[in-house]
């Protein structure tokens, strides 16, 4: 069992979303976490004028500014920190000369990444990526946006490619490093090896040595530079920790598996649906289904399936409410509608959610509607019914990859733990136990920090114990909410 053995003191997690960023202070006493959130901010992308047309960027310079505030209002609150942690989306990255930014790292809602899969399946089948990365295909993976940036020339000037969380450590420590879980969602990880696949970027016209050094979850990656630490105000080389970096990675941390025949959804802007297994599946089946081997913390794989998420939703609600409208809006609006949608009787379209016209940015419930029309459905009518058409096809997606997973695997799912964000709509909980035909465990809330903030207090010898161990300490902290299937797995 995972036990404290310094209860008093904490750790700051920098979980780093795609809409918004937070810093939160963790730690664990008396056989529970303990977590306080310290600051919130926006992550607002920015659309820029290039040779190429416009292009779709993170602001990362005013992420890191708001993350060092956060951070020094942190350290002003609990003086006793002993590590920091950050954590992000996947994929994307910085590019760097001799230590300095090159540009703003594109967003992976950018459109440019079509030319860099058909680039990168000119030098290899899909079928051979896959056996070599075991990764999904999906057009914004960092591989097929490094051959954008190959066949524009920006890389030409780069000695180094740092993704997010990698690029927010090298600011605070001045050390490179690239941490394993996110190194899994490159396509240029050896899936078997778990080792840079150097042939692989050879062939691809990538130089071997673009990405850092690899680190694992709970490594040490360096102190605090003494510039930074005297503008947070603390001590020079306070240590900067590896944790799961992918956000998902640290979410999957904090999933309280009661045994292996369980499956996850980490519920936020995309879904993440999958199980853990101690070994990547790279057959042929596999590939089909389109199904991605990520690295996870202590050498498990997380194996799953990208699913479209509660993006569907947010980019609903900001078309209706239009520009001008807060995020504190956006979220009343949601509650109400969500309440609306519950009391929706009629039958609603269930529409494909991975379908591509939903992945960038702009009008969602006139592309559901279009996508009805074209198949001659009946699409919803009012907003109401629009969040519920959005609900139940998230759920009826979810069910199909559970079947899939357990065709794949050979394993027998008979539970299904929702974490993040997603955990706290009921609606769309219930409908996913009715649709799968499984008893669906919500919570908790706050999986990617708690997962953060448990390999940042073992690391620093504050908690002790395996991820089994760590798990115990979840389930005894964060009762999570029971939903039983309804009706019959499929029938809406």
């Amino acid at each position: 069992m995972a036990t404290a053995t310094a209860a008093a003191a904490a750790v700051a997690a920098v979980d780093l979303g795609a809409t918004s960023g937070r810093v939160i202070l963790g730690g664990v006493s008396g056989g529970r976490i303990r977590m306080r959130h310290v600051a919130r901010f926006p992550n607002q992308p920015v659309r820029l004028h290039e040779g190429n047309g416009p292009g779709l960027h993170w602001n990362i310079t005013e992420l890191y500014r708001s993350l060092s505030a956060g951070l020094a209002q942190a350290f002003r609150e609990e003086p006793g920190v002993r590590s920091i942690g950050v954590d992000s989306w996947a994929v994307d990255y910085g590019l760097l000369r001799g230590g300095k930014l090159l540009g703003l790292p594109y967003h992976y809602r950018d459109e440019r990444t079509a030319a860099g899969v058909q680039a990168v399946h000119a030098a290899l089948p899909p079928e051979e990526l896959y056996s070599r990365s075991g990764l999904q295909h999906l057009p914004f993976n960092t591989v097929f946006q490094l051959a954008v940036d190959r066949e524009r020339g920006d890389l030409d000037m780069a000695d180094r490619a740092l993704l997010v969380p990698d690029l927010i450590a090298y600011w605070l420590t001045g050390r490179e490093v690239t941490e394993e879980t996110n190194a899994a969602t490159t396509g240029l990880l050896d899936a078997r090896t778990r080792q840079w696949d150097t042939e692989l970027m050879a062939r691809l016209g990538l130089a071997g040595d673009l990405f850092a050094p690899l680190i694992a979850p709970g490594e040490r990656i360096g102190g605090l530079l003494p510039a930074v630490a005297a503008e947070l105000g603390v001590p020079a080389g306070l240590p900067v920790t590896a944790v799961g970096s992918h956000d998902t990675a640290s979410a999957v941390v904090a999933v309280p598996f009661a045994d292996e025949d369980a499956a996850f959804i980490s519920s936020g802007t995309w879904s993440l649906v999958g199980v853990e297994l101690p070994s990547p599946v790279l057959t042929a089946e596999s590939q089909a289904a389109n199904f991605t081997n990520e690295g996870g913390v202590d050498g498990r794989i997380r194996y799953l399936k990208n699913v479209s998420g509660l993006w569907l939703l947010s980019e609903s609600i900001r078309t209706w409410d239009g520009p001008g409208a807060t995020d504190a809006q956006h979220t009343s609006n949601l509650a109400g509608l969500i309440s609306q949608a519950a009391a929706v009787t009629a039958p609603v379209p269930v529409f494909d959610v991975q379908d591509e016209r939903f992945t960038a940015p702009g009008d969602m419930p006139a592309r559901i509607a279009a996508w009805c029309e074209e198949r001659g459905l009946q699409p919803p009518r009012g907003r109401a019914e629009t969040v519920r058409s959005i609900l139940e096809s998230l759920a009826a997606a979810y069910a199909d990859v559970i079947e899939q997973i357990e065709r794949l695997t050979g394993r027998s799912i008979r539970t299904v733990h929702v974490v993040g964000g997603g955990s706290q709509n009921t609606l769309l909980c219930q409908l996913t136990a009715d649709r799968t035909g499984r008893t669906v465990f919500a919570g908790p809330v706050e999986a990617t920090a708690i997962g953060n903030v448990l390999i940042q207090a073992r690391a620093a010898g504050l908690v002790s114990g395996g991820l089994e161990e760590l798990r115990r300490l979840v389930a005894q902290t964060f009762e999570p909410v029971r939903y039983e299937p309804r009706v019959a797995a499929g029938v809406p």
